[in-house]
């Protein structure tokens, strides 16, 4: 099969945020693009795409999002309040956008094509720090923010997990959720918080 026949089309939702594989964004929405985009995802249970902003704004004309972006899934949703959805999502696979195109709505539309996910890696020992810090952070926030299973030996789970809750810049975030080493990935994130400790 060739890349063209795997290319499929996804609604799209640029965010000031970066959504790793596996990890929960709940996501409050408001403006009528995006609640038809979740109407229509809850009713074909469908997924759509977050991807980080990289010029403009969340509300109003469509933001330009990076090309690399994360699929979710939403999980559970609520409308406290007539105009306003609270949902809860569960991000899947990453997906490289190739085109875009803007409906009437202002809602964008990639076409796009999924990235492999990681193979589980094995933590080396000298970053043993990085799975200390997150076994506290697991500790102390619960396991809301962190559905189970949790694979505390696997480098891409620990990796994705981390670099959602530390405080890093959006380009940095960016940076890791388009890396497909996670040794790598957890090494900038070990000399990140070595430097905190420090």
């Amino acid at each position: 099969m060739n890349a063209a026949a795997k290319l499929t089309s996804l609604p799209l939702f640029p965010l000031n945020t970066v959504v790793f594989p596996g990890g929960r964004m709940p996501l409050r929405i408001f403006e009528q693009r995006y609640i038809d985009m979740v109407k229509q995802a809850i009713a074909d249970d469908s997924p759509f795409g977050i991807c980080a902003i990289r010029e403009g704004q969340e509300t109003g004309t469509p933001a330009v999002p990076y090309s690399i972006g994360t699929r979710v899934r939403i999980t559970d949703w609520d409308m406290p309040e007539t105009g306003i959805l609270h949902i809860d999502t569960q991000a899947d696979t990453r997906f490289v956008i190739r085109h875009t195109q803007v409906e009437p709505s202002g809602l964008l539309i990639g076409t796009i094509d999924e990235v492999s996910a990681e193979p589980a890696s094995a933590i080396p020992h000298e970053l043993e720090l990085a799975v200390e810090i997150l076994r506290h952070i697991i500790s102390e926030y619960g396991h809301a923010h962190f559905p189970a299973p949790h694979a505390i030996d696997d480098a891409v789970w620990v990796s994705y997990r981390l670099s959602e809750v530390l405080p890093l810049k959006l380009s940095v975030k960016q940076n890791l959720l388009e890396m497909n080493d996670s040794v790598t990935r957890m090494r900038i994130l070990t000399e990140f918080l070595k430097r905190q400790i420090n």
